[in-house]
C-alpha cells in the first residue's frame, strides 16, 4: 500500500506574477472547468505606530503546517464539485507590494469555485500555524497579527 503524498504550499520568497501567469495558462487545456477564482495576498506597507512595514519574514511549523492543509483541501473537495485547487505560500522575507499567498480554486461554474476559494482564505489564515514577522523600514520589527 502507498502512502499518500502531501502537497507541498510553501514557496521559499515571493510568488512571482510569471509563476501566477504560467499556473493560469497551464488550465487552458482542462475545457470541463468554466469558472475559475483566485486570491492573491500581497504585503502592504502599513503605517504602525509612525513606522512603515517594508517587509514580513514569514515563517512556518511546516510539517504540521502541512499535514492540516491536507486536511483543508480534503475538506473543500468534498464540500464544493472543484476541478483544480492550487495554494501556494510565502516563506522567507516578502517586500511591501509583492504576492505572499496565492489560491487558485477552478470548477465547472463559477460559484464553487468562488465559494470554495473565499474558504479556503479563511481557513489559511485561522488554522495553519505560519506567522509574520513585520519588518519596518527602521528594521525594528514585530510580530504580525491574521485578521
Amino acid at each position: 500500500m502507498s502512502e499518500k503524498k502531501i502537497k507541498n504550499i510553501f514557496v521559499n520568497g515571493a510568488i512571482s506574477p510569471s509563476f501566477i501567469a504560467e499556473s493560469i495558462a497551464k488550465h487552458a487545456t482542462k475545457t470541463a472547468i468554466g469558472g475559475h477564482n483566485i486570491f492573491m495576498g500581497q504585503v502592504r506597507k502599513d503605517e504602525i505606530n509612525g513606522k512603515f512595514v517594508a517587509a514580513i519574514d514569514y515563517t512556518a511549523y511546516e510539517e504540521l503546517a502541512l499535514t492540516k492543509m491536507d486536511e483543508i483541501r480534503e475538506d473543500i473537495f468534498a464540500k464544493y464539485p472543484l476541478n483544480c485547487m492550487h495554494v501556494h505560500h510565502s516563506l522567507g522575507s516578502i517586500q511591501a507590494g509583492e504576492i505572499c499567498l496565492f489560491v487558485f480554486t477552478s470548477s465547472a461554474h463559477r460559484k464553487p469555485a468562488m465559494e470554495a476559494c473565499n474558504e479556503l482564505v479563511e481557513r489559511i489564515k485561522a488554522e495553519l500555524p505560519i506567522w509574520g514577522k513585520e519588518i519596518f523600514e527602521d528594521e525594528t520589527h514585530q510580530w504580525k497579527e491574521n485578521i
